[in-house]
């Protein structure tokens, strides 16, 4: 079986994505600090808890396990936080990728997806969003990518390593199976959250703008199932030991809901009510974002095959399991 190390493997899109690596013939090896990843997701493959801020413990990796090539997820995601600390996005998400660049190199491995996303893009120019679109990010966490993005492209021109970045939308949904799901600490999430609401663990949903310039007020997203990223992953790996050529590709489905459709749509499939209040729109936040996969289509052949419906119900099955809040509860 061919090793692939999956950096941040044991977090949300992370462990999926070893899960569909596993099913396709592949060797997950999960690096992870297990600051935001969970011990409990690493099904598939193995565990090797590390940073990647920790040069030596790549390289003592890199060295055992020999993978053909590496997958890259870890990093801070939350938008508002690195709003808050700056510093810390860019210290993880840039100096840690730079990190693991190296300890790539140094191992001779040239080939490396990489978990990037449409907050590269700013405010969109257009919609739908296409990869030609300029990159003029509006935040710390999109700024963070970017950089990384950036690094890839000069590696490739100079180097000759190449990489596929994945710029993907709003990831959602959980493993139809149930073994792993949406699991953050805090969540802040939309549709755990609004789930939550509506299985009443939290009062009620906070919605962030009702006056934005869309068919109802709130935020328009393009919500992709985590499984369809996941693939996507797994076809970039193969793309790359095929000898594919260094590309960025969207990932999401090509269609828009705004967040009081989704509500509706949660509420229609479970019965219950998801109450809500509105709230000022935070800071970062444009008011559409919907991405033109057709790229995706072309380079990998990858086209979504989940939709906003089997997207909530995979979701509601995960966070309404009676033992969700015992088995899957991080000790204090």
């Amino acid at each position: 079986m061919t090793n692939i190390l999956v950096a941040g493997g044991a977090g949300y899109i992370g462990s999926h994505t070893c899960l569909d690596l596993a099913n396709k013939g592949y060797r997950p090896i999960v690096y992870d600090n297990l600051s935001n990843g969970h011990a409990e997701f690493v099904q598939w493959g193995v565990l090797e808890q590390g940073d990647i801020r920790d040069r030596d413990r790549l390289r003592e990796v890199l060295h055992k396990h020999k993978p053909a090539a590496i997958v890259h997820f870890a990093a801070l995601i939350e938008v508002g936080e690195s709003m808050r600390d700056p510093l810390a996005f860019f210290e993880t998400n840039v100096a840690g990728a730079i990190n693991l660049l190296g300890a790539a190199e140094r191992a001779g491995i040239d080939k490396l997806v990489f978990s990037s996303t449409c907050a590269t893009y700013g405010v969109p120019e257009a919609i739908p969003m296409a990869e030609t679109h300029r990159q003029l990010p509006i935040n710390p966490y999109g700024r963070s990518k970017l950089m990384v993005e950036q690094m890839l492209a000069d590696l490739d021109r100079l180097k000759g390593f190449r990489s596929v970045a994945l710029r993907y939308f709003n990831a959602a949904g959980a493993d139809p199976e149930g073994r792993i799901g949406e699991w953050h600490l805090p969540e802040t999430h939309l549709i755990p959250l609004a789930i939550d609401a509506a299985l009443g663990r939290r009062p009620r949903l906070k919605v962030f703008g009702s006056d934005y310039d869309t068919r109802d007020g709130t935020c328009v997203r393009d919500f992709v199932h985590v499984m369809d990223l996941a693939d996507a992953h797994s076809r970039a790996v193969q793309y790359l030991l095929d000898g594919g050529p260094s590309v960025a590709l969207n990932l999401g489905t090509g269609h828009g809901t705004t967040v009081k459709e989704l509500l509706a749509e949660i509420e229609t499939l479970t019965g219950r009510p998801v109450p809500a209040e509105y709230a000022e729109r935070r800071q970062g936040d444009p008011a559409a974002l919907v991405a033109d996969n057709a790229k995706a289509l072309e380079v990998l052949g990858w086209a979504p095959s989940h939709d906003l419906a089997s997207i909530i119900e995979t979701a509601w099955e995960w966070h309404a399991r009676r033992n969700f809040h015992t088995r899957y509860r991080r000790a204090s």
